[in-house]
């Protein structure tokens, strides 16, 4: 892996993951010495990742990862709503209706992946991604996955806002395996109703817990 790529995907998965808060500042130096590469691939890195909106320039202060606002939040579910709806509704036209029937069995089960001893709950986060990853294999339109794609990049920090809340994930987990079944049923309209529910009952918990600027 080239250096800026590793400086690229370290930086990333800190943003993400919330390791590096918004508003923390990413110093050429510091960066460089704490990921063990040269300031130029941080450069590169940072470039990238003021690209997909986690970082952007502030005045005097260098580069700052980028906040979440709750404007922000629902802008993207604005978009997510058009986007994931019309691609559940594609999937369940076009998708192998073994493989949704397969996933929507593991979600139902996905709560035994949701346990104080995966506090980060990186199994269940796997399982949902493979949802995701059927529904873009599915579709196949790249530009529908490709823009989807780059949303979930910022959804993703979004989500871990409700990291340690069970009950919600429970019933996130339940919704998944409803837009799975209908998908593998072949059912469009339930599949973009099913997507549609969930969307609304996800944004609706995360203003609810998110905290006003």
């Amino acid at each position: 892996m080239r250096a800026s790529d590793k400086a690229y995907a370290t930086l990333r998965e800190d943003i993400i993951e919330w390791r590096l808060t918004p508003g923390t500042v990413l110093a050429e130096v510091e960066q460089s010495e704490r990921l063990g590469v040269s300031r130029t691939p941080v450069r590169e890195a940072l470039s990238r990742l003021s690209a997909e909106g986690l970082t952007t320039a502030a005045g005097g202060r260098g580069v700052v990862v980028t906040d979440i606002s709750l404007e922000d939040i629902d802008e993207m579910f604005e978009l997510r709503e058009t986007l994931e709806g019309k691609a559940a509704a594609l999937a369940a036209e076009r998708g192998e209706r073994a493989v949704f029937a397969k996933l929507h069995a593991d979600l139902l089960r996905a709560q035994e992946l949701i346990s104080d001893t995966d506090p980060a709950r990186h199994e269940y986060y796997a399982l949902v991604g493979r949802l995701d990853e059927a529904i873009d294999a599915a579709i196949s339109n790249s530009y529908l996955a490709q823009a989807m794609r780059s949303l979930r990049v910022h959804l993703v920090r979004v989500r871990r806002l409700a990291a340690d809340d069970a009950p919600r994930l429970y019933a996130a987990a339940v919704e998944h395996a409803a837009i799975a079944e209908a998908i593998a049923a072949g059912n469009a309209r339930l599949a973009e109703a099913a997507t549609t529910l969930h969307l609304h009952r996800s944004l609706s918990h995360v203003k609810a817990t998110h905290p006003q600027h």
